[in-house]
């Protein structure tokens, strides 16, 4: 057996393992801006900000930091089991060592099918910017009404996917060269649009000017529990995607710390640029239901393009060309997660063998890659024949499979770490209270989320026997990944014995005093 194939097979006990991806190509400045693009923050937040006003009015500020302190408090949790454990698996790997197999391979399946609803949703959003830019540049506003028209939507979808999914497959270094330039770009303009909303505010020149309030961040103001909880899950939407740069933790440099500080580094600049954003918005546009405020519903599929022109006037086309950029960049960066996920999944023998092939020549993930890039292009075309309302019922999805994933990694921390809660004042915050209630923020509103989501008035209305279409995704997705993961341990019963990846015993301050000795 060569030496790179003897670094691709699994250990005989259990233990972690690399799989021949590219080591130490990815710096820290590297992994924030692929962080930063696959939150896309341009894409998300012209998507979420209006309903979020809708539901929590000019409590939006506030609603961003409570939807902020859950993703910190798990970065945390993630921080700390890849200091311990940096496996491209990530939330995988880590819960099968917390938890055992059955819950891990749950927790996979958790990550790469958020990522894959969301790569269907980023080529949806790409198509319909990339019609709205054209039109604008042209000015002929019929060109925009091209993406809505089946064929052309789908076709035009399949396209951005073919490009993003042949970046992908490249080297890492690829992906890293381009982000630099379109993260770079989007957030240029989305600070441009923030500054100027605020000058015209402030000189009365708003739609519906409002004065700065500071409370506006103020989370007791919004009206009800239910209306705190909707607002909670589209703010943690928001967030959602800085977990990549942990996926990507076995090709940066110092993989023990760097993806860690990424992960820290990423929430904070997106939570900064967001309140930015929404204060901006707010003191020009106010939330009411008028033409440009952001309670009004014609608006809030997209309140960028809307306060473009009021906002920037003739540079407006910029404020499309982000949006376009953002989605499109994520749509490329967010294959990472996946892509490594399934490449861990196959390497331990949790999957088919063929998922942890590695292209020879790029060191990436091909087979997993491709997969994900066709099962959600097959993804996006089924929903969008079935709905023409896809993007907003995924996006409603994609919180609850986030708050699965995210809320079983943070419990993982907790368990595994539980024999050192108390060895140190830290490690009573980081490995214990900061994970756990970030997990338990998760997991509520998880459940809130799939009883809300049984009405068919959630979402965008569309139903099925009187059962909203958004509970049906959630539960469709969670009964198929059991369903698959028992089908997995009748082929493949080594994995689901603890023989390819087993229970690690949680360490021990002196177990870690060693081992820090032995390595020094």
């Amino acid at each position: 057996m060569s030496q790179h194939a003897a670094e691709k097979a699994p250990v005989a006990d259990g233990g972690l393992s690399k799989k021949g991806l590219s080591a130490g190509t990815i710096g820290l400045i590297g992994a924030v801006v692929i962080g930063i693009s696959c939150i896309a923050p341009a894409y998300t937040f012209t998507a979420a900000v209006g309903p979020t006003a809708s539901v929590v009015g000019s409590q939006i500020p506030a609603i961003i930091l409570v939807g902020f302190i859950p993703m910190l408090l798990v970065a945390f949790g993630y921080r700390e089991l890849n200091n311990r454990m940096p496996d491209a698996g990530t939330s995988f790997t880590w819960a099968t060592r917390a938890f055992g197999p059955w819950i891990g391979w749950m927790a996979g399946w958790g990550l790469v099918v958020a990522t894959i609803l969301v790569l269907s949703n980023l080529a949806g959003v790409a198509v319909e910017f990339l019609f709205l830019l054209i039109s604008q540049i042209t000015g002929n506003p019929g060109i925009a009404d091209l993406a809505f028209i089946l064929p052309i939507n789908i076709g035009v979808c399949l396209l951005f996917m073919l490009a993003a999914t042949w970046i992908s497959y490249r080297d890492m270094q690829t992906t890293q060269k381009l982000q630099y330039v379109l993260v770079t770009f989007q957030i240029a303009v989305l600070v441009l649009f923030a500054v100027v909303a605020i000058v015209q505010a402030v000189s009365g020149g708003g739609f519906d000017p409002q004065p700065f309030d500071l409370e506006w961040f103020n989370p007791f103001a919004v009206s009800s529990f239910g209306a705190f909880a909707a607002g909670l899950s589209l703010s943690i939407f928001i967030f959602w995607g800085w977990d990549v740069t942990l996926t990507m933790n076995e090709e940066t440099k110092d993989p023990e710390r760097t993806p860690g500080r990424a992960a820290t580094v990423t929430v904070i600049t997106i939570v900064s640029l967001y309140l930015l954003l929404a204060v901006a918005m707010i003191m020009f546009a106010g939330v009411g239901t008028g033409e440009l405020g952001l309670g009004n519903e014609d608006i809030q599929a997209n309140v960028f393009f809307f306060l473009s022109d009021p906002v920037l006037g003739p540079l407006a086309f910029l404020v499309s060309l982000a949006v376009l950029t953002s989605s499109a960049s994520s749509l490329q960066s967010t294959f990472v997660g996946p892509a490594r996920t399934l490449l861990a999944m196959g390497h331990y023998g949790a999957l088919p063998p063929s998922f942890a092939k590695v292209s020879p020549r790029f060191f990436t993930p091909g087979y997993a890659t491709v997969v994900s890039a066709i099962v959600a292009s097959a993804f996006y075309a089924v929903m969008r024949i079935v709905s023409e309302d896809t993007l907003w019922d995924t996006i409603l999805t994609l919180g609850m499979m986030i708050c699965f994933y995210y809320g079983i990694t943070a419990f993982a921390c907790v368990w595994y770490f539980r024999k050192q809660w108390f060895d140190s004042v830290r490690n009573v915050f980081f490995t214990f209270l900061f994970p756990l209630i970030g997990g338990v923020i998760l997991a509520v509103l998880f459940v809130t989320t799939l009883v809300d989501s049984m009405d068919p008035a959630y979402g965008s209305g569309s139903q099925i026997f009187g059962v909203g279409i958004v509970f049906i995704l959630g539960m469709l997705i969670i009964v198929v990944g059991i369903v698959t993961m028992i089908w997995q341990s009748i082929r493949r019963p080594a994995f689901f014995r603890g023989q390819t990846l087993s229970l690690d015993a949680p360490p021990s301050a002196r177990k870690l005093r060693a081992e820090s000795e032995t390595l020094r």
